[in-house]
């Protein structure tokens, strides 16, 4: 009796992703567990999803039953001496010549995790002190029943009866150059050398569960708009004892009421009135570490700028701060008292013997010749 095919038994299409197999073969598993279902044939149809898991999750695996309609593949035609499929070709040179293909990774060897990413947004002032954060991110982690062995115990896992263990099987072929041997992937353990006779309730034989993480976060003083920080360690579990994948956080700062950033620089715009500049005046000015207090000469202009040293944000790497730099900006009023006009209008007056001198000598000047 043909067995049904694998793509229709998880219930996915052909061109399935392998995260879109995994959850077909998570949900048909909780479903036909035999420890927890009530389903009909649950055992049996449970063996059926697990077959179609072990070989649509396994790249080379699914490969040769998309072309050949089985997992183990068909790289010599029916009759075994013929050319249909070419791929077991290099295989044969390989085994005179050496070279061909290059080796596969053995599934037994460990396996960094998948790094992660996510974003945090600070306050102007949080990037320029530093701050510790609690964010939260969701992983993949060592199933702790299991210890990611994938088991429900340390009886459940057998050694290969194909492989006896060594995770690779030699298969003799007739060929045109003869009878060769050649060297493969268990098909049975999928090279792993073992087999698991019952999986682990908790991961399902999957060996990580995926769970929500929270992480504390240090935030170094300094960092600015758009850096990335990166956790060592705290990405997903890894495989077969490989290390964990990191976790990268994309900084975000929040823009300031008042303060611009350039680098280490703070620049801000200091408001002022007209009788303040002609006077001269001193000004509270707002600083990262507070009020400091600002001498402005009279006369002084607006779009004038005037340098605080070491009042912007400390350099991460030499210790040294930046500079704040206060741009005066002189105020139009709008709305006039009585009293103010007149007293406008007597300045006006005054102003206007100067401003007939400074015109005279720009006369003088373009009617020399």
């Amino acid at each position: 009796m043909a067995e049904r095919d694998y793509y229709e038994i998880l219930g996915i299409k052909k061109d399935a992703t392998e995260d879109e197999i995994k959850k077909a073969y998570r949900t048909l598993a909780k479903k036909y567990h035999p420890d927890i279902s009530t389903e009909p044939n649950a055992e049996e149809k449970f063996k059926e999803v697990q077959k179609a898991y072990d070989c649509l999750s396994d790249p080379e695996k699914r490969s040769n039953y998309d072309q050949f309609g089985s997992e183990e593949g068909n790289p010599f035609g029916q009759g075994g001496a013929g050319f249909s499929g070419f791929g077991g070709f290099e295989d044969i040179f390989s085994s005179f010549f050496g070279g061909g293909r290059q080796s596969r990774r053995s599934p037994n060897a460990p396996q960094k995790g998948h790094d992660l990413r996510t974003n945090i947004t600070l306050t102007f002032e949080e990037a320029a002190f530093g701050v510790k954060k609690e964010i939260v991110v969701n992983r993949y982690e060592t199933c702790s029943k299991c210890g990611g062995s994938g088991a429900q115990s340390k009886n459940d896992v057998q050694t290969c009866s194909r492989c006896h263990g060594t995770g690779t099987v030699v298969v003799e072929q007739n060929t045109i150059l003869g009878r060769i041997q050649t060297q493969s992937t268990c098909p049975e353990c999928r090279g792993k050398g073992k087999k698991i006779l019952k999986h682990c309730t908790e991961c399902h034989g999957e060996g990580k569960i995926r769970r929500e993480a929270r992480i504390s976060v240090n935030v170094p003083a300094g960092i600015d708009d758009e850096q990335t920080l990166r956790l060592s360690g705290q990405g997903e579990a890894g495989i077969n004892g490989g290390p964990n994948g990191d976790l990268f956080i994309n900084i975000r700062v929040k823009e300031h009421e008042f303060f611009v950033r350039d680098g280490n620089d703070i620049y801000i715009e200091l408001p002022v009135t007209f009788s303040q500049v002609a006077l001269g005046c001193t000004m509270e000015v707002e600083t990262l570490n507070g009020k400091v207090a600002l001498k402005i000469p009279a006369g002084t202009q607006t779009g004038t700028k005037f340098k605080m040293a070491g009042r912007g944000i400390q350099n991460q790497t030499s210790g040294r701060s930046g500079n704040q730099y206060v741009t005066v900006k002189v105020i139009t009023p709008t709305k006039l008292s009585g009293e103010q006009k007149d007293l406008f209008e007597k300045l006006s007056k005054t102003n206007e013997t100067a401003s007939s001198s400074i015109f005279e000598k720009f006369k003088k000047f373009f009617t020399k010749k």
